[in-house]
């Protein structure tokens, strides 16, 4: 059993991820795949997520160890996406597992997955970011919309470098769900009944 989480930013799908790996009993991955890629390649943590964030050029990725010499792209960029390809397929391989984030839904093509898209309004990302926000973090509603606006680009950006398929268009996925105004809590139950009964059908 794998699943993949694909969200927008604010809509709880770090969560949703967590409390199902933990209801379901699988192995959760988000940040610990970026600590992964540190160990791997030398890295710091803070530099491997800056650059997952923004991506690179769509013909470095594909092509990455052909170009790591003649690349424009700076090859320490190129040598993250590698590794992280590599290592979502590791942890896909051992099965029984939550991915978060990373176009883990397309690097897995391949394999036997569910792949969920979380979504939601602006008002309720907005306010789930503040709820989240640091103590010291003193954003307006404003500037937190711009953050998630940007953050969403983002991600935009990364799965369309890889992929043909649309970001958040829902045929692209098994199952979206609109979090809007709800309690995750309350949405965890169900949405494991429906993962475990997709999982007996294929």
């Amino acid at each position: 059993m794998v699943i993949t989480i694909s969200r927008e930013f604010g809509s709880g799908g770090r969560e949703i991820g967590k409390r199902l790996a933990d209801a379901l009993g699988l192995a959760y991955y988000d940040s610990e795949i970026i600590t992964m890629i540190a160990k791997e390649t030398g890295m710091s943590e803070e530099y491997i997520k800056n650059i997952s964030e923004k991506g690179v050029y769509p013909y470095t990725f594909h092509f990455a160890k052909s170009f790591l010499n003649s690349s424009p792209v700076p090859n320490s960029q190129i040598e993250v996406f590698v590794k992280q390809n590599k290592i979502i397929k590791e942890i896909a391989q051992k099965g029984n597992c939550v991915i978060v984030g990373r176009a883990a839904n397309i690097i897995l093509k391949e394999y036997n997955t569910i792949d969920l898209f979380i979504y939601a309004d602006m008002k309720s990302k907005i306010e789930r970011c503040k709820l989240k926000a640091d103590e010291n973090e003193n954003l307006t509603e404003k500037e937190i919309e711009k953050k998630i606006i940007e953050i969403n680009k983002n991600r935009k950006k990364f799965h369309n470098i890889i992929s043909n398929e649309e970001w958040g268009k829902k045929e692209n996925y098994d199952l979206c769900v609109n979090t809007s105004s709800i309690d995750i809590k309350d949405i965890i139950s169900p949405l494991k009944n429906y993962i475990e009964n997709w999982f007996r059908r294929n």
